[in-house]
């Protein structure tokens, strides 16, 4: 399983550790995944995601998973999330 957000595309960064006399040793900075499960009123059901804590705050922020997927960029969502962003938008373009 990837340590990548499904909706934002956010991944792991390199940093370094610096110890107090100054050593520096690489180090991995993960981004706060977690499994959600988010409903979409456009489809009727809800979806399991592995998301970041800053894009569950987003989702909230833009009124829900369908409101979100709508402004996201393709390049940034997972295959997953992008087959139910297009099934999102049939569903709307139908009703």
């Amino acid at each position: 399983m990837s340590r990548r957000c499904e909706l934002t595309g956010k991944g792991p960064m390199s940093g370094n550790n610096v110890s107090h006399a100054n050593n520096k040793t690489k180090r991995r900075f993960l981004p706060n995944l977690n499994d959600q499960t988010l409903h979409s009123e456009a489809l009727g059901r809800a979806f399991t995601l592995r998301i970041s804590a800053s894009a569950l705050r987003t989702v909230d922020h833009r009124g829900g998973l369908d409101a979100f997927l709508a402004k996201a960029k393709d390049a940034e969502l997972s295959p997953a999330a992008l087959k139910i962003k297009k099934d999102i938008a049939k569903a709307q373009a139908a009703a």
